[in-house]
């Protein structure tokens, strides 16, 4: 064996015992790769966004969701690649197209261009985008209207805000994150349509399509998350929806040091069990079913199942919606819980219309 080849062998078995052990992955050329279940035949690759594996929102779901495939089918092996900057999606998608993975998911809005560029070149390879819809015939979109969940979470805050204002940013200014701000601000308004209140919405108005949002786009810009969360606070709002992935951590610890002035609304997954350091704060979360979406598409496409037909999740089918109010939970009144019920209802056979634009068609 030659010295190339041993200091492959050895790199591989570092990554895979890393891997086994819990280990961060490990880092290669500005990248990291992680993989799990080594025995399986079906090789799934994802790569990430620029917010990173350890994101606390949708990065790290998507990864569950390529774990949760592994571990319900044996035939599958998953990998990752992490992008420290939109430079390495091109490189990370060649790269897992020449590691033979049968099924490449990159994961959201920002990686479309990357993905459909490598779909183009390799027309026998399959693929999967969160928060995309399908493009080429191998590129299977897992989208969710989020708007649906968020809705509900805008008539939450307004029924719970104190002080009638409530805010929300976003990381940047794609259509995946302001449909959950256009969401919670169409629910804020249809509380203050039925009980005849004035609550107000700071940081977004969906008629103008204005709004904040981090300047970095980074989505993993805490400070910058925390000082938006405290401009926030200072014009009066006690309740806070950040839309904008490790960016919106910040405005967690903003609301924790603001000695019960401020409570949050998380996105994407459940906060209370994503960042326990901050349940004191997190009223509810506005969640998307990303970890499911993709473990079934992996698993379909292990069988021999891939199918380019796009996910939506909506509320009918548990794609986004509400979490549990955990530590809130004794001080949110029954009517308004029952409110929301109704209110979700409706939104799910059409008697309440929601009327993002950035909805996803079919959702």
């Amino acid at each position: 064996m030659n010295k190339p080849v041993q200091l492959a062998a050895i790199a591989a078995l570092v990554a895979l015992t890393a891997t086994a052990c819990g280990s961060k992955p490990v880092s290669t050329s500005g990248s990291s790769t992680s993989s799990a279940n080594a025995a399986g035949s079906f090789k799934a690759c994802m790569v990430t966004d620029t917010g990173g594996l350890d994101d606390h929102s949708f990065n790290a779901e998507s990864w569950a969701g390529m774990q949760d495939a592994a571990k319900a089918d044996s035939n599958i092996t998953v990998q990752n690649a992490t992008s420290a900057t939109e430079n390495d999606y091109a490189s990370n998608i060649a790269g897992f197209v020449s590691a033979q993975c049968k099924l490449i998911v990159t994961v959201g809005f920002a990686m479309n261009d990357a993905t459909v560029a490598s779909a183009k070149k390799n027309p026998s390879q399959n693929y999967a985008i969160v928060d995309n819809t399908s493009t080429p015939s191998q590129i299977k979109g897992l989208e969710f209207n989020t708007a649906q969940g968020a809705f509900l979470g805008g008539y939450f805050a307004a029924g719970m805000s104190k002080t009638g204002k409530v805010a929300t940013f976003g990381g940047a200014n794609y259509p995946t994150v302001t449909v959950y701000m256009d969401g919670f601000w169409e629910g804020v308004q249809y509380y203050n349509q039925k009980h005849g209140t004035h609550v107000q919405v700071l940081g977004w108005n969906e008629t103008t399509q204005q709004g904040t949002f981090d300047p970095t786009q980074s989505f993993t810009d805490q400070a910058g998350g925390k000082q938006i969360a405290a401009t926030f606070q200072s014009e009066g709002a006690d309740i806070i929806f950040p839309v904008a992935g490790g960016t919106g951590i910040g405005a967690l610890s903003q609301a924790q040091s603001s000695g019960g002035k401020m409570n949050a609304i998380w996105v994407d997954d459940d906060g209370v069990i994503s960042n326990p350091q901050y349940a004191s704060v997190i009223m509810t979360s506005v969640t998307k079913g990303i970890a499911t979406a993709v473990s079934t598409a992996v698993q379909e496409a292990a069988k021999g199942n891939f199918s380019s037909t796009p996910f939506v999740g909506t509320l009918a089918n548990n794609g986004t919606g509400l979490a549990p109010y955990h530590q809130f939970a004794s001080q949110v009144p029954a009517s308004l819980t029952a409110q929301i019920a109704a209110v979700k209802q409706g939104i799910i056979n059409g008697t309440i219309v929601i009327k993002s634009k950035s909805q996803p068609k079919a959702g």
